[in-house]
């Protein structure tokens, strides 16, 4: 098996430190190249910072990680410390990095990984699209050398932020219309799916058994951030979305998956950063699009229960 080439790009954020474990986890899958860093559930200087202390704990200090942008393209930046806490990742404390930050601008790593690339790079984007939007419109050369973007981010229904829209869309939805417009292959897995990916106290207990640093980061990282999905939403335990990303490109099976037109809302203040799912191709015959529907989601914390034991063992 040839691991798949992939960048990672995050704003962590507790479910984006457990998606960082999950895909670090299977170096014989997955090919990180690099983790690039945009401001979303925390600043830039935050979400950077937590992406190399992550890292570390993983025992992967030589994977290099780049910070983007800072703000989204057009509006001011809306964070998310109500969920993740103050650094983005309250529930744990993890000593100050030791590896380095890249010089390199999150951008220009991209632009020149990807048209240096020999074969498709897949892009796993776990926060806003503004690192990724602005990459395309520098150097639009680059799309065809993305083999996909899979992106958590979007909603078929319900909103998490606002009663339309998903958090990452609505951070930066300028960002999302650029990249769904690009041409470039695409997979929404939005909240409709990552809400049933439900760590309920049954499903946590193999992962308690473990008792390594890794697992009990994870755990200390849910039992902060779950709490306000838990109280509004009436569920068990949080439900993780970023990780549904990095289980699609392990385990794809573990999914099911329609094909439809998605557009970005970016004119309306009431129903900004919605996706518009075309579910019934009513109104557009093209389709640019991946919409993930459904997760097998004991079997998806039977792979992350998996690779917290694997990189555990280090």
């Amino acid at each position: 098996m040839v691991a798949k080439p992939i960048i990672i790009d995050c704003d962590p954020g507790a479910d984006d430190a457990i998606a960082l474990f999950l895909a670090l986890a299977f170096p014989e899958q997955l090919n990180v190249l690099g983790v690039t860093t945009v401001a979303g559930n925390v600043p830039l200087n935050l979400t950077q910072k937590n992406a190399r202390c992550l890292c570390e704990l993983a025992g992967r200090s030589e994977l290099p990680i780049y910070a983007g942008c800072s703000r989204p393209l057009l509006r001011p930046l809306i964070t998310a410390e109500d969920i993740h806490g103050r650094t983005g990742l309250d529930g744990i404390s993890l000593p100050e990095p030791q590896m380095p930050l890249q010089a390199q601008h999150a951008v220009d790593f991209l632009i020149e990984t990807l048209l240096q690339a020999t074969e498709p790079i897949t892009l796993a984007t776990l926060g806003p699209l503004t690192n990724i939007a602005v990459a395309i419109v520098k150097e639009p050369a680059i799309c065809q050398h993305i083999k996909e973007i899979v992106m958590m981010g979007g909603a078929l229904t319900q909103g998490n932020i606002t009663p339309s829209a998903e958090f990452n869309l609505y951070v930066d939805p300028h960002a999302a219309h650029v990249v769904a417009t690009a041409g470039i292959p695409l997979t929404m897995m939005g909240l409709d799916v990552t809400h049933q990916a439900i760590a309920t106290p049954e499903r946590l207990s193999a992962i308690r058994a473990i008792h390594s640093p890794i697992s009990a980061a994870m755990l200390g990282l849910l039992a902060y951030y779950g709490a306000r999905d838990m109280q509004r939403y009436g569920f068990s335990g949080p439900p993780l979305h970023d990780p549904c990303v990095i289980a699609y490109l392990l385990q794809p099976d573990l999914f099911t998956s329609r094909r439809a037109h998605v557009a970005i809302e970016t004119s309306s203040e009431l129903t900004m950063g919605r996706t518009v799912v075309d579910w019934w191709h009513l109104t557009e015959p093209l389709t640019n699009t991946n919409v993930v529907e459904t997760i097998k989601a004991d079997a998806f914390y039977q792979l992350l229960t998996h690779a917290i034991a694997k990189l555990s063992q280090g």
